[in-house]
């Protein structure tokens, strides 16, 4: 593929697990999503010497390009700076960091320094919302706080401009895409596996997420946009649960699932 009718993996990120500290949350839930610093780098040598490209938001929107990937990372954990950071400066490589705005400050997250000092490393800031509240759940007075208003503390905090915007959860609709749009976001990332093209809604991008049980042969064939069906299945019952029952009733429930897992492997 090329030109235009190129298509771009966006990967997901979260936290780095980083040996001797400790986890932002240790929910199983939340520690599924978590890569190893050592995963991470081993990832990202991987894109290096394949060929690939790692790029911003904003630079694959407007760089359609083969062997190119949109590295992203939610929430605005301190790894984002102290981990992540340095790396892609290694090898060159461009990033976009979705910060929680109202988490700045806590325990293992950005400070409003650090996140300054991640965007003077040239990693781009984008939003991922005022609380980490689903958007489905939420009015159009909530959708606004956890939206615009977000953008505009987050773009005062950061010291500059906020182009784009990832869905807390992957919860998305229309009308979080349209309050997006019209506080001035270029892009609203959701949790959709599949890869973008030029014709993919910038205000539904979707994004496939690196988890804890990501294995190089699995990473492989993501960046590469090979056999994503296979995880966009089991994705798509979970998306049929969460319609059903609720955003609520379905995070008790993938909580309860997911530490009888973790008590079985103890």
């Amino acid at each position: 593929m090329s030109g235009v009718d190129s298509e771009t993996v966006y990967l997901m990120y979260h936290e780095l697990e980083v040996p001797g500290r400790p986890l932002c949350q240790s929910e199983p839930g939340y520690v599924r999503y978590i890569v190893r610093e050592s995963s991470f780098r081993e990832q990202m040598q991987l894109l290096k010497v394949a060929g690939f490209q790692g790029l911003s938001v904003s630079d694959a929107l407007v760089a359609r390009r083969d062997k190119a990937v949109a590295i992203t990372f939610d929430d605005g954990c301190e790894t984002d700076l102290l981990v992540v950071a340095p790396i892609l400066k290694e090898i060159n490589f461009g990033a976009t960091s979705y910060i929680t705005t109202g988490f700045i400050g806590m325990p293992g997250y950005l400070s409003p320094p650090q996140l300054r000092q991640l965007g003077a490393y040239g990693i781009e800031i984008g939003c991922h919302s005022m609380s980490h509240a689903y958007l489905t759940d939420l009015d159009e007075t909530g959708l606004c706080r956890e939206i615009k208003e977000a953008k505009d503390r987050l773009e005062q905090i950061a010291g500059c401009s906020v182009s784009h915007f990832s869905c807390p959860g992957g919860r998305w609709n229309t009308r979080a895409a349209e309050v997006a749009r019209e506080a001035g976001y270029q892009s609203v990332a959701t949790s959709r596996i599949s890869a973008n093209s030029s014709s993919t809604d910038l205000y539904c991008l979707s994004r496939v997420a690196i988890m804890r049980g990501t294995n190089r042969a699995i990473f492989s064939n993501i960046i590469r946009g090979r056999q994503l069906w296979r995880l966009r299945l089991p994705d798509l019952a979970r998306a049929t649960v969460k319609r059903v029952a609720g955003n609520s009733a379905y995070d008790h429930l993938r909580a309860f699932l997911l530490r009888r897992s973790f008590k079985r492997r103890e």
